[in-house]
């Protein structure tokens, strides 16, 4: 199957016309040495994409088609690649490009490289070109981006597990998620829920934090151990303090965020890790005092490795991790609506971009 010279995506003008979306051809960047060429099937919807075309984290470069949970089937490689053959049924997450030569690229730390650029968004060097995501025809990416998905996972179920998957799993395994340990997720969404089902899959004690018990049942079916509600009142947390060894926190807003309450979950040196990434300006205000009773660590974590996403994929075929997902046919009105249900309580709890053979030709 040949390669079209331009590629076409549903892209969006800017911030104040953020849920229209226009049918364009553009250019990708030109095709390297290390490059697969890759016809889309599905992509994921990631609360990035509203962030980024609505103006919540800032200026961005536009016109843009976002997306960056991608699954497809490699067309074209270049002569220098090894890791993908044609005709693969690959997926790309959210980042595209590191340098691969430096101290973090070479301790499986690229996702932390200066020089790192994300899926769509990002000016590929000495070209001036933007980087066009998934809600494309095509995308075009460096092999080491580029990752073999294990035949007994649906395409749909795989998609969402390349940037909310990756984002909840290497934060889990880098600190210590296992058999014998106690782990919170705070916030049931896209990230939140492939935390539950990939901590269980790694054989935790789980437990679901949220601020009410509207997604408790869910919770439950989905395998957590557990589910706390910060709307019971000041107790809430009581009769779990200084239990947990490590929180992964999901939420996409702090109002009203009691941290201190969060934090006197964690055992002595217990973590916290934040992977959410909220609009609001001021974040979480952090006093010495809230760690010195259990000694426990804040901090945060970035996608994940090349390494990461390969375990990670086959550890939800060997274990059978399913995301639970929507399915949303790709076209103008269908991505109006799905922005304007991302912007509020959102999908339950992942939606997932098919039709692109009708949208785009076979």
């Amino acid at each position: 199957m040949s390669v079209p010279e331009k590629f076409t995506g549903f892209q969006v003008n800017g911030p104040e016309t953020w849920t229209e979306f226009h049918k364009n051809e553009f250019q990708p960047k030109p095709f390297g040495d290390y490059d697969v060429d890759i016809k889309i099937e599905c992509c994921g919807v990631c609360g990035s994409d509203v962030h980024t075309i609505s103006g919540g984290w800032g200026e961005q470069k536009f016109p843009l088609a976002v997306g960056h949970e991608i699954v497809g089937t490699a067309l074209r490689v270049g002569p220098k690649v090894t890791l993908i053959k044609p005709g693969q049924r690959v997926g790309v997450g959210a980042q595209s490009y590191s340098c691969l030569d430096c101290r973090q690229c070479k301790n499986d730390n690229e996702t932390y490289c200066r020089k790192q650029l994300d899926t769509y968004g990002a000016v590929w060097p000495d070209t001036g070109i933007v980087s066009q995501g998934g809600y494309s025809s095509h995308v075009r990416t460096h092999e080491h981006w580029v990752f073999p998905i294990p035949s007994s996972l649906p395409s749909t179920i795989a998609a969402p597990m390349l940037c909310a998957g990756l984002t909840a799993y290497s934060p889990l395994v880098r600190n210590g998620c296992g058999p014998g340990k106690k782990v919170g997720i705070v916030g049931l969404g896209g990230i939140g829920h492939l935390g539950l089902l990939f901590a269980k899959a790694l054989g935790a004690e789980v437990y679901v934090i949220s601020r009410t018990h509207s997604k408790e049942a869910d919770a439950l079916k989905m395998g957590a151990d557990g589910f706390l509600a910060t709307s019971d009142g000041p107790n809430w947390n009581q009769e779990h303090i200084m239990t947990f060894d490590l929180i992964i926190n999901t939420a996409n807003s702090f109002e009203g965020f009691d941290v201190d309450a969060y934090l006197a979950l964690l055992d002595v040196h217990g973590k916290w890790v934040s992977v959410g990434l909220p609009e609001d300006e001021e974040g979480i205000r952090v006093r010495n005092q809230t760690f010195l009773k259990n000694g426990c660590f804040f901090g945060s974590s970035h996608l994940g490795s090349r390494k990461e996403t390969l375990e990670m994929l086959e550890l939800a075929a060997s274990k059978g991790v399913r995301t639970w997902v929507e399915e949303v046919k790709i076209n103008e009105r269908n991505l109006k609506g799905v922005m304007e249900r991302m912007k509020g309580s959102g999908g339950r709890y992942r939606f997932c971009l098919t039709g692109y053979e009708e949208a785009f030709g076979a």
